[in-house]
């Protein structure tokens, strides 16, 4: 569950903190879901149902169906996945001749990260 959630996240181009502030839900415990330590809790569950109505908790909990009860939701969310891509792309574009490369991040699977200097 805790990769779909993620899915989620940035599908609706949600940080993990915006997340839990609009669930009224501690960050660290958001944190946790995410990173598979804990098991969401029934109150988070009922908040996101509340919150998110478009969200299908059946995709969420069992991985069946798709992200969005509606095919409108889920559009939206890929114009704005897309949005952002292009966005980016052109940014990388603009700015190839100023910057270098400072940092690489690499994301494993099972949560961890290397970070090459």
């Amino acid at each position: 569950m805790n990769k779909r959630l993620q899915q989620f996240l940035n599908a609706e181009n949600i940080s993990q903190s915006q997340f839990a502030d609009t669930l009224n839900v501690a960050r660290a415990g958001v944190s946790h879901i995410l990173a598979g330590r804990n098991k969401p809790g029934f109150d988070f569950i009922e908040s996101l149902i509340l919150h998110y109505p478009d969200l299908n908790i059946e995709w969420l909990i069992t991985g069946k169906g798709r992200m969005y009860n509606t095919p409108q939701a889920e559009k939206s969310a890929d114009f704005a996945e897309n949005t952002e891509t292009i966005g980016s792309i052109e940014q990388t574009k603009q700015n190839d001749n100023k910057r270098g490369i400072s940092k690489i991040i690499i994301y494993y699977t099972d949560g961890t990260f290397t970070e090459i200097i």
